[in-house]
């Protein structure tokens, strides 16, 4: 009971942790919901932002390109105007080149460069395609890095659970391993004990048996030589009583016939034989008595033999059954205790695998959840320098088709 009162201090200690641990975590969880949702609010406005600005860029594009505009610009015909804008095509293909190497520089991207290097040499067309190719690339790794840290959140913190889950599980098959082992023990030493307690009431009983036997000689012995000596005093008795009663009537006839014979003397009883006869019956009324209390003392020794007996198979029998009883428990507990231990083992090794999880997704995911700001707001800037090169360079393609014209 007081092992038992000890585990159950423990386990309430272990429920308060458990449900300390538990509101952290559901803290965390909300925190972290409230900056997920600020989040996806923050990163659908700047998804509304770019698009709008794309879209005006895209129209504005599509405006100086149209055949109106190369008309009206067509009848404002200046030579001046073009010579200016031939000079402006190289100004604006350096200022784009430029822009790009500085973003290529800043965040060490050999695509920028490639593309600044190609700006200076390659036709805008071909350029504006790749930048527009760039552009795609960019918003695909910012879109796939958002989509990354997404999944590395959801994992940690299914993970975080799943380990918490487990490890309590673990801690409750442990004490469950214990108190199984505790009961096999207890169950082992009653058995030992029930069995031991039965071996010693047989061997009572066997000491027993011999002790009434011996007994019951010795009672027999006994009963025997007080009959013996009772028939042998008895008859010894008789013949005393024989003679000196005959005796008695012989002298009483001749003393009344007057017929005392001459020379004997008066005849006279010996004064002796009274107690001697006395002696005699007194020695047979012992012996009687002594046969009654040995009769008396068998009939209780017999009785109290048979209620032993009685007593003892029946507490035999009933240390059996308890015998029956705890094996088919200990069995049973036996059955459990492997139950519980595969439990644990595949409980140990899910959590080990757990954690080997955990251990992956730092490393997959650490790098991403730690730079993540910081690359999203790389993407932003390097997909807005791409689009303002690209406008750079629509300009000055413009330039060069009026000067083709």
């Amino acid at each position: 009971m007081a092992t038992t009162d000890d585990k159950l201090a423990h386990s309430k200690e272990d429920v308060q942790d458990t449900k300390a641990s538990l509101a952290s975590d559901e803290e965390f969880l909300l925190k972290l919901k409230e900056k997920c949702s600020m989040t996806d609010s923050e990163w659908e406005v700047r998804q509304k932002t770019r698009q709008m600005e794309m879209e005006a860029v895209s129209k504005a594009l599509s405006t100086l390109s149209s055949d109106d505009a190369h008309d009206t610009f067509a009848k404002t015909f200046n030579p001046s105007l073009f010579q200016k804008q031939g000079l402006a095509q190289n100004a604006r293909r350096s200022a784009a080149a430029k822009l790009l190497s500085s973003v290529a520089r800043r965040y060490r991207n050999p695509q920028l460069a490639a593309l600044a290097y190609g700006v200076r040499l390659d036709a805008f067309t071909k350029v504006k395609k790749a930048i527009d190719d760039m552009v795609a690339q960019l918003l695909k790794q910012k879109a796939d890095e958002i989509k990354h840290r997404d999944f590395c959140v959801d994992e940690f913190n299914t993970n975080a659970m799943q380990l918490g889950k487990k490890q309590r599980n673990i801690v409750g098959l442990k004490a469950k391993i214990e108190d199984l082992e505790m009961s096999l023990k207890e169950l082992t030493q009653a058995l030992t004990k029930l069995k031991s307690e039965i071996s010693e009431m047989q061997v009572q009983l066997k000491q027993a048996g011999q002790d009434r036997e011996m007994q019951n000689n010795e009672f027999q012995t006994t009963v025997n030589d007080q009959r013996q000596t009772t028939k042998l005093l008895q008859a010894a008795l008789k013949l005393l009583e024989g003679f000196y009663g005959q005796r008695s009537f012989v002298q009483q006839d001749q003393e009344q016939a007057g017929l005392a014979p001459q020379g004997f003397e008066e005849y006279k009883k010996n004064g002796a034989s009274g107690s001697v006869m006395e002696l005699i019956q007194q020695i047979i009324d012992d012996a009687k008595a002594v046969e009654a209390e040995a009769i008396r003392s068998e009939e209780d020794a017999q009785k109290a033999y048979e209620e032993f007996v009685k007593e003892t198979n029946a507490s035999i029998q009933a240390k059996s059954e308890d015998i029956v009883n705890k094996s088919d428990e200990k069995a049973a507990v036996e059955a459990d205790l492997v139950e519980a231990k595969e439990e644990l083992q595949g409980a140990s090794a899910e959590h080990e695998r757990l954690t080997q999880v955990r251990a992956e997704l730092h490393g997959s995911c650490d790098f991403i959840m730690k730079n993540f700001d910081m690359r999203q707001a790389a993407h932003d800037e390097e997909v807005e320098a791409l689009k303002q090169a690209k406008a750079i360079l629509s300009g000055a393609k413009f330039a060069e088709f009026l000067q083709r014209v």
